[in-house]
């Protein structure tokens, strides 16, 4: 658990939530200031114990906040928000428009989940409990948040998602991008997507992470993992490394193969160029972070339903 203190933030604390024992592969982020606590992404339900530990750590108990900020609903990352509102029901919990539904209802977004992880949902993540209409702050991007002595500027921030935001704390800098910059290890230059189904956009993320390098941010917080220093770079990056996977996607689709040697295929690939460029221990904590054979299904389908877009136009 990583500290900085700045002077209008008391303390930004990075609390490592060790998901499934396995440390540096899933975050949330602690804001205090004054008598203001505001979590960011509390992660997933089955990480309540990891997380009220940390909180304790800073002398906090979930009765302590105030807030919950909500990059994106999926369940890595909102997957305790109801489970924290049993808790502490007076919770305020900020989230896109698009997302604030499927908080309140989760059954059509369990079951999409149930499709991707199927029997091992329950144990990768744990209950995702409904969150009240009355605790919810809706947001559509562009908003300024003003949330005891911290501020935010709100980016809607779509591609990974459709119900996308990201954050700017704006007395440090700091830009809480949830997926919107991938998968890396505390700054490393390799980064690694996450492109899972049902919205990925290319397009839109590319768009996103130009609104997010306008804001000139001092560094970025990803969910997985860690801030990255030198936010310039580290979009770079990662416009570079999508575009890579998106013609790799491309390219296996178009020898139309079966699927099962077509996920191979791209799996084999995309484990290459991750061991190519990091340790074989930093390496296969990041492929087993990067979820690859969803990321194939998120791609493939974004590039199946532009086919079919083209298709119907020239029809």
């Amino acid at each position: 658990m990583g500290e900085l203190n700045y002077s209008s933030v008391t303390s930004l604390t990075l609390l490592d939530l060790c998901w499934l024992g396995n440390p540096r592969s899933i975050a949330s982020v602690l804001l205090r200031s004054g008598n203001t606590n505001l979590l960011i992404d509390p992660g997933p339900s089955i990480c309540l114990p990891t997380l009220h530990k940390q909180l304790a750590s800073s002398g906090l108990r979930i009765s302590d906040v105030q807030f919950i900020l909500l990059t994106h609903i999926h369940l890595d990352h909102a997957g305790a928000t109801g489970s924290l509102l049993l808790e502490n029901p007076n919770l305020q919990v900020y989230v896109h428009e698009q997302g604030a539904p499927h908080l309140v209802d989760p059954q059509k977004l369990l079951k999409s989940a149930q499709r991707l992880y199927g029997d091992k949902m329950d144990a990768l993540f744990g209950k995702f409990l409904p969150v009240r209409q009355s605790n919810l702050q809706i947001l559509s991007g562009g908003e300024s948040l003003s949330l005891g002595g911290t501020s935010f500027d709100v980016l809607y921030t779509p591609g990974h998602a459709s119900h996308h935001v990201s954050y700017l704390e704006c007395s440090t800098g700091t830009a809480f991008v949830g997926d919107t910059a991938g998968i890396c290890i505390e700054g490393h230059p390799f980064v690694l997507p996450a492109t899972p189904p049902p919205d990925i956009d290319l397009e839109l993320w590319d768009k996103s992470m130009d609104a997010i390098e306008h804001l000139n941010p001092k560094r970025l917080c990803l969910t997985h993992f860690g801030f990255s220093e030198r936010p310039a770079e580290h979009l770079a990056n990662y416009r570079i490394r999508l575009r890579q996977w998106s013609e790799l996607v491309a390219k296996i689709l178009s020898a139309g193969g079966e699927e099962s040697v077509a996920i191979e295929e791209f799996i084999r690939e995309a484990t290459e160029e991750a061991v190519a460029s990091l340790t074989t221990e930093d390496a296969a904590h990041l492929l087993f972070n990067g979820h690859l054979p969803l990321s194939w299904m998120g791609l493939a389908r974004y590039h199946r339903k532009r086919a079919a877009a083209s298709t119907a136009s020239q029809s």
